[in-house]
């Protein structure tokens, strides 16, 4: 597999919402992102800085009734582009994992790129805003990448207080995970299964 080619661009209209996503997974980690939502743009932007991949996602919903719709379908637009961008998965290292500390919180992440989706989330967080995120919407975003993405996603939240703290070392952690997965080993030829096939 040659570093570079592993792109994905994808475009999802609704009567909701109309998500437009490109990602390159052998990036630096800039982001260009706008939703509409102030706190999701930031978390999108740390997502893709520790995943070390290249991100523009332009977003525009119906914010007049809630966030909801938007940041779900940015969950799922943003597991088909990068599903997309993996291809056959020739030569990842399939899992990732991380242990991540954002000041008082820690988090917990574990991937594998499976294409058996499954999301495990135990964390405990309190209903409420942050900025104009509501932070019930961290999980179903999770749960629609995931999903998407075809990936199992495992994320707990071992400790915290803050609800930014804990929210940021989520997305961070995800990332952080997902760019260890999806790096390419050169040791190895192929699909990284028993099977043959992921």
């Amino acid at each position: 597999m040659n570093p570079g080619n592993r792109i994905g661009v994808i475009e999802r209209k609704t009567k909701e919402t109309a998500v437009a996503a490109k990602v390159n997974l052998d990036g630096t980690g800039e982001a260009k992102v706008s939703t509409g939502i102030g706190f999701f743009d930031h978390m999108l932007i740390s997502w893709a800085r520790f995943a070390y991949f290249d991100l523009e996602l332009q977003a525009q919903g119906d914010l007049q009734v809630d966030a909801h719709h938007t940041i779900e379908d940015c969950g799922i637009v943003l597991g088909q582009v990068m599903k997309e961008a993996l291809g056959e998965k020739q030569g990842i290292e399939r899992f990732g994992d991380t242990l991540l500390p954002m000041d008082e919180s820690l988090v917990q992440v574990a991937i594998d790129i499976s294409n058996r989706p499954f999301l495990v989330w135990d964390v405990d967080l309190p209903d409420s805003m942050v900025g104009d995120f509501p932070a019930e919407m961290a999980e179903e975003f999770f749960r629609a990448l995931a999903f998407n993405a075809g990936i199992t996603l495992h994320i707990r939240l071992l400790s915290g207080k803050n609800l930014h703290h804990s929210l940021e070392g989520i997305f961070k952690g995800v990332g952080r995970a997902l760019g260890l997965a999806m790096r390419v080993n050169e040791r190895y030829q192929g699909v990284l299964s028993t099977k043959g096939i992921l």
